[in-house]
């Protein structure tokens, strides 16, 4: 289903196409279309397709495409159920971190915008005298975003529970992660390291010191090493249930900042590249030959996805956020509202709503923007070659041209602007996603 519908337009869309029908079985015929990216008629306007020949020729004039190499590059556009412009847009391309977009889809439709991982703490003897006789054991649960921040307050929390030192090691079973680093043992030691505030190195002052004022350093001192665990122990004492941030905010923070460890956990979560390959082309309504993934990040050309595709599954992430009172701003960046990660230093027309991607010779943009005369333009842009800012240029530049021909949209509509009542950015390090659940 075509998932533009709330602004307004269908009857206009329907009439312009020349489709003869009662307003109010409008949106039942869009309802029943097989695919977002099925149109029920090419736009009559052609300042869509105008705009993207231009951009081609421009391609060429400007040498960042050999004229040979043309059809490479790849764009779809769309309007509700009208067709702006189509160059080899239903072929699958080297879609870099556009795959984000399966993985975020996937991830959400899954667990729910709310879902939080638990990072379980427990221990293999008790606790005399603020010290842990046994082993402190840590059973990741898959969480994306344990950081720095996470890790201080989780050794705040057992500083509150009496816990000062550990006689044993730092036990690490399950799935964890810490600061992006996936491998568990080099995990442990990031962990063991930030809960003895006597040993932080540059990186730990840091982030404590953009931490809220008064926020305690942790003393946990581990007498022994890191090792891994291979089952949990029947006879250990739970200690601390930690809780991730809302997955809501784990999928925003990925797509602003195109983080690859947290797009393959979240893959991983959800059963892999195949899982998230399958689900995200039933989602989108889209062939499956259009999304053809290796992995839930984009890393390899062997990541392909059609603009048709990038463009339908966009369509789907919105009408999942809305099922949610949420929107697409409340999962990837907005142009004029973020200037963090990747939306830096680019120059797309304000209410934007996109994710980029880029390898060694890819640079891809997808996204949706709100026009006065079309509503929401969804669009595709994935380009090959090596001049990765060129194109970047380019793409930012294809937006501006069109939304000239289609008019600033008066305001950001309301079904596509931020949640105000969510903040901005995450509460890292807060003690609340704590849950004590044994008092020394």
């Amino acid at each position: 289903m075509l998932e533009i519908l709330g602004s307004g337009l269908v009857s206009l869309w329907l009439e312009m196409a020349g489709v003869q029908i009662k307003p109010l079985d409008a949106l039942d015929t869009l309802a029943w279309q097989s695919s977002p990216g099925l149109v029920l008629a090419p736009d009559p306007n052609p300042a869509g397709a105008n705009t993207v020949q231009g951009y081609l020729k421009g391609l060429i004039t400007s040498k960042l495409v050999a004229q040979n190499l043309v059809q490479s590059q790849g764009i779809w556009m769309q309007s509700g159920p009208m067709l702006m412009a189509n160059h080899q847009g239903t072929i699958a391309l080297p879609a870099a971190s556009l795959t984000k977009i399966a993985t975020s889809l996937v991830a959400f439709k899954t667990w729910g915008p709310n879902h939080q991982f638990e990072t379980v703490v427990s221990a293999t003897g008790p606790v005399v005298n603020g010290v842990l006789q046994g082993d402190l054991v840590i059973a990741g649960g898959g969480d994306p975003m344990f950081v720095w921040e996470e890790a201080i307050a989780l050794g705040n929390t057992l500083n509150k529970m009496g816990i000062k030192q550990v006689k044993g090691n730092l036990v690490i079973t399950g799935s964890f992660a810490m600061n992006f680093q996936r491998h568990p043992l080099l995990a442990g030691q990031f962990l063991k390291q930030t809960l003895n505030s006597a040993t932080w190195t540059r990186p730990e002052n840091y982030i404590h010191s953009i931490m809220p004022k008064g926020t305690p350093k942790p003393k946990v001192v581990i007498v022994g090493t890191v090792k891994l665990g291979t089952q949990a122990n029947p006879q250990q004492n739970l200690l601390v249930r930690h809780r991730s941030l809302p997955l809501r905010q784990i999928i925003k923070e990925m797509n602003v900042y195109s983080n690859n460890e947290i797009a393959e956990m979240l893959a991983e979560s959800v059963g892999g590249a195949a899982v998230v390959q399958s689900t995200a082309a039933r989602l989108a309504r889209v062939p499956n030959t259009e999304i053809q993934l290796i992995n839930g990040s984009g890393l390899g050309p062997e990541n392909r996805i059609s603009p048709r595709a990038v463009c339908a599954m966009f369509m789907a992430m919105q009408r999942e956020a809305a099922a949610n009172q949420l929107t697409l701003a409340d999962l990837f960046p907005m142009s004029g509202f973020e200037h963090r990660g990747t939306m830096h230093a680019r120059h797309m027309p304000t209410g934007t709503v996109m994710k980029t991607g880029t390898l060694r010779d890819v640079s891809a943009l997808a996204g949706v923007m709100p026009t006065r005369d079309r509503g929401l333009v969804w669009f595709a842009i994935l380009n090959r070659g090596t001049n990765v800012s060129g194109f970047r240029a380019g793409q930012d530049q294809l937006l501006q041209n069109l939304v000239k021909q289609l008019q600033v949209a008066p305001e950001v509509p309301v079904t596509l602007a931020p949640n105000s009542v969510i903040k901005p950015l995450p509460e890292l390090g807060a003690t609340s996603r704590n849950e004590i659940l044994f008092r020394s």
